[in-house]
C-alpha cells in the first residue's frame, strides 16, 4: 500500500499480556491520501486474526490459530481496493486509511485485551482529527447482511444515516435499516479515546448451514464473497466522491 499513498506510517507499539507477562509487538499501518487537505475521513479495519480457534466445534483445534477470511481479511481487502482508487483518482477530501493490528487479541469476556491497535491509534492520537471515521469488520459473508450496530446509532445517527444512505444509492442491498446488536470493536476506541466521530459497518451474525463460524477454523474464502466485498466498497466509494 505504499506506493500507492502520499504517506505509509508504521506505527509500532508493544503490548504485554498481564495473563502470561509476554510481550509482543504490534504494528498500525497508517496510509494517508491527499495529505494537504485538513477536511480528512477515516475508514479502518484490523488487519491481524485471531490467535485460537476458541469456537471451532473440533476441542482439538480451539488452540489454533485461525484464517480470518472474513473476520480480518475482509475489511483489509476492501480497503486495499480503494487505496488502488484513491491512487488512481485523487479524492476530494483527505483520506487515512488505517489497518489495525492486535484487534481480536483477547479472550472472552475480558475487553482490555481486546483492539489493542485501536486503543493505541486513539490514545495516541495527533495532528487533523477526520470528521467522520468508518470501521468495517466481518464484511465478506456471502450471506452478508449488515443491520445497524448500536453503538453507532446511539453516538453517530447522522453518519449512520449519511452510510446507509450512500449504500441504497449504490443498490447495496446487503444495508439493513434496522437495529442491530451492541458491538465492542475498534470505532469504540476512536470515540472513546480521541473524540472520532466514528461508526462500526459489521454482519455479526456469521452462521452458514446452522454452524456458528466466528472464530473458527472454517472462517475461510469459501464462506465469502466477492459481492458482499464490492457491495460495502461502492458505498464507502459513493462516501468519499
Amino acid at each position: 500500500m505504499g506506493s500507492l499513498a502520499d504517506t505509509l506510517i508504521l506505527q509500532s507499539f508493544s503490548f504485554v499480556d498481564s495473563s502470561t507477562k509476554r510481550e509482543y509487538q504490534l504494528t498500525n499501518i497508517i496510509a494517508s491520501f491527499n495529505l494537504s487537505n485538513p477536511k480528512r475521513a477515516l475508514l479502518g479495519a484490523h488487519w491481524d486474526t485471531r490467535p485460537r480457534s476458541d469456537n471451532d466445534l473440533d476441542p482439538l483445534k480451539r488452540n489454533d490459530p485461525l484464517l480470518g477470511a472474513n473476520d480480518g481479511a475482509s475489511g483489509v481487502a476492501v480497503l486495499l481496493e480503494l487505496a488502488g482508487i484513491f491512487n488512481l483518482n485523487a479524492p476530494a477530501i483527505g483520506v487515512d486509511i488505517v489497518l489495525f493490528d492486535g484487534e481480536d487479541f483477547g479472550e472472552k469476556n475480558d475487553l482490555e485485551r481486546y483492539f489493542l491497535g485501536s486503543r493505541y491509534f486513539s490514545q495516541n492520537f495527533k495532528g487533523i482529527k477526520p470528521e467522520w471515521a468508518v470501521i468495517i469488520d466481518m464484511v465478506g459473508d456471502a450471506k452478508l447482511e449488515l443491520p445497524i450496530e448500536r453503538y453507532s446509532y446511539d453516538r453517530n445517527k447522522k453518519l449512520v444515516d449519511k452510510v446507509w444512505s450512500a449504500a441504497e444509492r449504490v443498490g447495496a442491498y446487503q444495508f439493513k435499516r434496522r437495529l442491530g446488536f451492541y458491538i465492542e470493536d475498534d470505532h469504540t476506541m476512536l470515540f472513546k479515546y480521541a473524540g472520532i466521530a466514528a461508526i462500526n459497518i459489521i454482519d455479526f451474525d456469521y452462521v452458514q448451514r446452522g454452524v456458528d463460524l466466528w472464530h473458527s477454523s472454517q472462517d475461510t474464502p469459501d464462506k465469502c464473497s466477492p459481492a458482499s466485498l464490492g457491495a460495502v466498497g461502492r458505498t464507502l466509494i459513493e462516501m468519499i466522491y
